[in-house]
């Protein structure tokens, strides 16, 4: 009976000591081994490696007690029942450490994340959404690979993930193409949050911007909420992007306007566009375009510098009085609607 206890009490010490120096191995790793690799990643011209290293650093801590404890427990004369029961414990537990380290790769804020954003360009919406895609799939492939560790059938549970996945997009058709709506919105980037944007329909500057809708703050102060497939679906008019912004429109002058002054009235006004600091020189058309009804009509075609509502309404106020100066000056009369009768006696020596 001694030299049995004596044999435990041996089996006991030894294992306790393969567990210590896994621990010893756990802080030599963490401030010599880890430490190293750092070094060595960092002289690489990717920041991927440095970032996966990083994310692996608690995990692998876990690892040298887990892998300590299991090597120690491996070593006492433990019934072949209980051998097994570890070995299981021990592979699920790598399991949920290889997950972990994933989990923490593929974090909203984690390091590689922000390095997608900057590459990519990515909204942080967009990284936040796909980041807790990828978090899930981890979590629910290592709880499969573990449910088969332990002997569990898991078929039919994917089986039935399966069929509810389809009952539930059916379900959730009109959700799912908000999404997806949402999505395409993000990445494409037809406009962002305090945009000036137009829809056939809705006009206004957008206020919010979600996986499910898009709020839009029209001039009225009225909150219109879009659904994002509808959105997708619409041509989008932003402009909050337009380099500049157009004039344009009709000058009738009277029938009575001689040659000489229409010819004098396009040129003056022509050369007062061009020298207009708030116009665009680029592209500066006026021409005597159209003999209507009642009028002489002089096309008048020019952008604006700016693209600010205020500003562009003061510049083409400028331009329009500047024009009635010019008319004033010249002495040309601006037309207006109107319509001549003439009545003709057919017999005039008749009285009536």
């Amino acid at each position: 009976m001694s030299i049995f206890n004596i044999e435990n009490l041996t089996h006991a010490i030894i294992a306790l000591l393969i567990f210590l120096t896994f621990l010893l191995l756990r802080k030599v790793f963490t401030r010599y081994i880890f430490t190293w690799l750092q070094k060595l990643t960092s002289r690489t011209t990717s920041e991927l490696d440095d970032k996966m290293l990083l994310a692996c650093e608690r995990p692998m801590r876990v690892l040298f007690v887990v892998l300590g404890l299991y090597l120690a427990l491996l070593y006492l004369p433990l019934s072949p029942a209980l051998d097994v029961l570890f070995s299981r414990i021990f592979r699920s537990l790598l399991v949920i450490l290889i997950s972990w380290g994933f989990y923490d790769l593929c974090g909203r804020n984690s390091l590689l994340s922000e390095e997608l954003k900057q590459k990519l360009n990515m909204d942080n919406m967009l990284i936040h959404f796909f980041s807790n895609v990828a978090r899930f799939l981890i979590i629910a492939l290592a709880i499969v690979i573990i449910a088969q560790e332990w002997n569990y059938d898991v078929n039919g549970f994917i089986a039935g993930l399966g069929l509810g996945g389809l009952a539930f997009a059916l379900a959730a058709k009109d959700a799912l193409a908000n999404i997806f709506g949402g999505i395409v919105i993000i990445m494409e980037k037809p406009f962002l949050i305090g945009d000036w944007i137009a829809i056939p329909g809705v006009e206004g500057v957008v206020e919010n911007i979600s996986f499910r809708s898009t709020k839009i703050r029209s001039f009225s102060q009225a909150l219109i909420t879009i659904p994002n497939s509808t959105l997708a679906g619409e041509a989008i008019t932003n402009h909050s992007r337009m380099g500049k912004r157009r004039i344009s429109f009709y000058l009738g002058l009277t029938y009575n306007t001689p040659k000489s002054k229409v010819e004098d009235c396009v040129k003056r006004i022509k050369q007062m566009l061009a020298e207009h600091p708030g116009i665009h020189p680029e592209t500066i058309l006026v021409s005597f375009e159209i003999f209507n009804e009642s009028s002489l009509d002089i096309f008048i075609y020019c952008f604006t510098n700016t693209t600010i509502w205020s500003e562009y309404l003061e510049v083409k106020q400028d331009v329009n009085l500047t024009i009635m100066a010019i008319l004033e000056e010249e002495r040309i009369s601006i037309a207006f609607p109107s319509r001549s009768i003439y009545l003709e006696n057919v017999n005039p020596g008749k009285e009536k």
